[in-house]
């Protein structure tokens, strides 16, 4: 385990933020306070500096938090190669996952990953493509799960497992029941998209090019930040939606959402595993061959 005081600095580090550092290490904020000044007394120097209310990494601060997070990442794998000598498999894993893979694909997998490794304690953080990025790189998360690339050059992308965007409508709208609708349907009818940022919207837009169907062509009504709220719009709506077929498995057995073909357009993708480049941790390796031999039973 880090010595208390380096983890403290360490969640100051990357949060920026004592109050912050302070909620989530479940300590008092001038408990935060002692501890970065001993720290700075054992160093002999400033680790941060105040510009106004907000807190900034001194050149020195930066050094530190290099070295706390190589630290920490020792620790981690050497937890996970102790255990390992006695067939166990134990630590800490901060996944992250962009919100499908979050909402739909992970929580059946981490319910049975969690079954046959109990001693292993999991943390999901989810948000959007861009947001779990972030997260990897501010090094909050050993693993991500996300629905797009963005070919960061710090980041390493793995194909995880395949996807497919469909077309889908409330029962009863006036283009379901059909086998197929037209570009032109398409671009004339009412459309919700996924916000900005979204790995989705990405994939939907880069299909779209592909059948010279620009975003702009597209009636769009809203664009909103989850899955959820979106089927909830479409079943009070005459709008249209794109979205992952994973989202849909309840809806579409129970007949409250169908799924309407676009001439001429399929859209596939690959959902990503990212993780830092240069980095092989056990534990997150480990998750990742349990999810991967899950999938096909989610």
């Amino acid at each position: 385990m880090l010595d208390f005081r380096l983890q403290v600095f360490y969640t100051v580090a990357r949060r920026l933020s004592f109050t912050k550092a302070a909620a989530e290490l479940y300590i008092s904020q001038p408990a935060v306070t002692k501890h970065i000044h001993e720290l700075e007394t054992q160093f002999g120097t400033a680790l941060f500096e105040r510009k106004g209310n907000q807190i900034f990494l001194t050149r020195a601060g930066q050094i530190v938090q290099q070295h706390a997070e190589t630290i920490a990442a020792t620790y981690r794998q050497m937890e996970f190669d102790l255990n390992a000598l006695k067939d166990k498999v134990g630590g800490n894993l901060r996944l992250g996952g962009s919100s499908t893979i979050a909402q739909y694909l992970l929580p059946p997998i981490l319910a049975r990953f969690h079954a046959q490794y109990a001693d292993v304690a999991v943390s999901l953080a989810s948000g959007n493509t861009l947001q779990i990025e972030q997260a990897l790189l501010k090094k909050d998360i050993e693993l991500g799960l996300v629905e797009g690339r963005t070919r960061h050059s710090d980041i390493r992308y793995t194909p995880f497992v395949q996807d497919e965007i469909v077309l889908v409508m409330r029962a009863g709208h006036p283009l379901s029941g059909r086998d197929e609708i037209s570009l032109a349907e398409l671009k004339a009818t009412p459309i919700l998209l996924r916000e900005r940022g979204s790995g989705t919207l990405e994939v939907i837009e880069y299909a779209l090019r592909g059948v010279d169907v620009r975003m702009s062509d597209l009636t769009v009504e809203m664009y909103l930040g989850n899955s959820e709220s979106i089927k909830t719009y479409l079943l009070h709506s005459r709008c249209i939606a794109f979205l992952s077929i994973h989202a849909l498995r309840d809806e579409l057995k129970a007949g409250t959402l169908q799924v309407v073909d676009v001439a001429g357009l399929t859209i596939r993708r690959d959902f990503y595993a990212i993780q830092l480049q240069g980095a092989h941790e056990g534990l997150a390796e480990t998750f990742l061959r349990f999810a991967r031999h899950q999938y096909n039973r989610v």
